[in-house]
């Protein structure tokens, strides 16, 4: 069952600004003092209202012709869907087509049938649906002329989802249990909030970690999947030529005028690589360190947690560098945003010590698992030309997948871009993105 968003969610006509983003210790200090449930809702809810048609909460009835008018062919809302386990629920924005939505509310079988299979979008490690907000109208749009639905989540332990305690009971020796069992805390917790919604099947379209367990989804519920859009998936390739280098917190260093989305070549990922070597080769000590730290298990947002007041300038060291790229209030909404979601309670984000090996790379890499996923479930690929994930991880995928017989693996280079491609040139990612739903299967 759904439940509409808790008190948190505020009113449209009073949601305040974000604030700058801190270089001041007492503006730290407020902003930690701010920060919590309530401020994570309205700063959810400002990258939200970018969508003219946004909604606080679910309508409970079918909409009135004043409301069709005033929303138009989609409308979005937020939602928590709670799942099996009563304590456990996960935050979820939904992206739905004003007929259908009304055709829930009448008996009337033609216009309920959706044209196409709802899209479900899931962030990487420790962001949350957020992360998506240059990326939504274009998704709703395709909504919209699909007569469809685009869902946006939050994974179980992170973003605005519920925070239970992330805890892996098998041995540290045995990798394949260890590994199942952290992988099982989300693509379990999925496959219930599928059920909750009741989706037939999903499109999934995973970045980085979220692209990592969209794939091991498909392989233990191959069924429910129409089709993966991996964007730069981590735990693709296997050995230590994933280790994450000092640039991943920066965005693209360079910019070109072939700004498209480009079918990868033996060129192209040679290209990638060496500019992850130069990254790597500058690389500091101290860097070095605190990647070994999180490799090992030691969670980076834990840093910001103990820093107390001074968390939230350091998120902004990040924030500031990382988005520069968009405007100056986009910025600052991200900011908020990330701070809020940082500074709640750890859970989730202790997955990543299992699922990856000391070196970034996967204890049990996709690459020699992909080839196992059905034949009828089309994977698309898409790396930033400045990205720190490894592409060559998904090219040899994709020829694995032609060599069992899978003949519907692609994979893309965005140019312009890094790791967050899709914030990085939302235009190209988006075009990519709606091609790939429309491409026949």
């Amino acid at each position: 069952m759904t439940r509409t968003a808790p008190a948190t969610t505020l009113p449209v006509d009073i949601l305040p600004p974000a604030a700058d983003i801190p270089s001041r210790f007492l503006e730290s200090a407020k902003q930690w003092w701010a920060a919590g449930d309530k401020q994570g809702a309205i700063s959810e809810e400002r990258l939200l209202r970018r969508l003219p048609f946004f909604r606080s909460q679910k309508p409970t009835g079918p909409l009135s012709d004043s409301d069709l008018s005033a929303i138009g062919p989609v409308i979005a809302y937020s939602s928590r869907v709670e799942l099996s386990n009563p304590k456990h629920y996960i935050n979820t924005v939904s992206m739905v087509s004003t007929s259908l939505f009304q055709s829930k509310f009448t008996s009337s079988s033609t216009s309920s049938s959706a044209l196409s299979t709802p899209a479900v979008m899931l962030h990487g490690y420790g962001a949350g649906l957020g992360f998506y907000f240059r990326n939504f109208l274009p998704m709703a749009e395709w909504a919209s002329r699909h007569n469809t639905s685009v869902y946006a989540l939050d994974w179980l332990g992170m973003g605005r989802s519920s925070r239970p305690p992330f805890h892996v009971k098998a041995s540290k020796k045995d990798i394949p249990a260890r590994v199942a069992e952290a992988e099982s805390f989300f693509v379990d917790s999925l496959e219930d909030w599928r059920q909750k919604m009741h989706l037939e099947k999903m499109t999934l379209i995973g970045h980085s970690l979220g692209a990592y367990f969209s794939v091991v989804y498909a392989l233990k519920y191959p069924q429910r999947v129409e089709r993966l859009i991996l964007l730069s998936p981590a735990g693709v390739p296997r050995g230590p030529d994933s280790t994450v280098p000092a640039s991943e917190v920066d965005p693209p260093s360079t910019t070109s005028n072939d700004d498209r989305a480009e079918l990868a070549s033996n060129t192209k990922v040679e290209e990638v690589e060496a500019n992850q070597r130069i990254a790597k080769a500058k690389e500091s000590r101290s860097r070095r360190i605190l990647t070994y730290l999180w490799e090992e298990g030691f969670s980076p947002f834990q840093v910001v947690r103990t820093m107390s007041v001074w968390g939230p300038w350091l998120v902004g060291k990040y924030s500031s560098r990382r988005f520069s790229g968009l405007t100056s209030e986009e910025t600052r909404d991200m900011h908020d945003y990330i701070l809020n979601i940082t500074m709640a309670k750890g859970s989730g984000e202790y997955c990543i010590s299992h699922i990856l090996a000391p070196g970034a790379h996967a204890r049990m890499p996709l690459v020699d698992r992909i080839a196992a996923l059905h034949k009828d479930i089309p994977v698309t690929f898409a790396y930033g030309d400045q990205d720190w994930m490894d592409p060559e991880g998904g090219t040899e995928s994709v020829e694995r997948l032609r060599q069992a017989g899978h003949g519907q693996g692609k994979m893309y280079i965005v140019n312009n871009a890094g790791h967050h491609l899709y914030l990085d040139n939302p235009r190209v990612v988006n075009d990519l993105l709606v091609r790939e739903l429309e491409r026949k299967i």
